[in-house]
């Protein structure tokens, strides 16, 4: 009766440990009109997984995540780096869009160009993605 109680104890004692950690873990940004997580080793083997209303709980499924990325209507670049800690590295100016590749205090990074970049923000005229480390895809 008594190991029964003490293993009903451990249980519940690693069940709480457990979701703690779970529920512990934080999407990279805060969520826009669309969130999207990188799976995979490598760019090659990258799978991108759309995360729905509930970006937090997609994360809780996700094993291998090396990257986040989401999207926003627009977005005070300026504060946006203030907020995530982050630093302009070099940009690229495009036909159609600007993106800055920034070091940020955020989990994922990449080495571009001999630098460490975790930060990638592609501005547009309908809308700003922001991705760490870099956007995979279509942006």
């Amino acid at each position: 009766m008594r190991a029964a109680k003490l293993t009903v104890m451990l249980i519940a004692a690693a069940a709480l440990c457990a979701s703690a950690v779970c529920l512990s873990r934080r999407t990279a940004f805060e969520c826009g009109d669309s969130y999207t997580f990188y799976t995979g080793s490598a760019s090659s083997l990258c799978r991108v997984v759309a995360a729905g209303d509930n970006p937090r709980l997609t994360l809780l499924t996700l094993s291998d995540v090396r990257g986040e990325a989401t999207s926003y209507p627009s977005l005070d670049v300026e504060k946006f780096l203030e907020r995530t800690g982050g630093e302009i590295l070099f940009e690229e100016r495009l036909s159609d869009s600007v993106n800055y590749y920034c070091s940020a205090d955020l989990p994922y990074s990449v080495q571009l160009y001999g630098k460490t970049v975790n930060l990638h923000i592609c501005v547009r005229d309908d809308g700003v993605t922001v991705g760490s480390p870099v956007i995979f895809g279509g942006y």
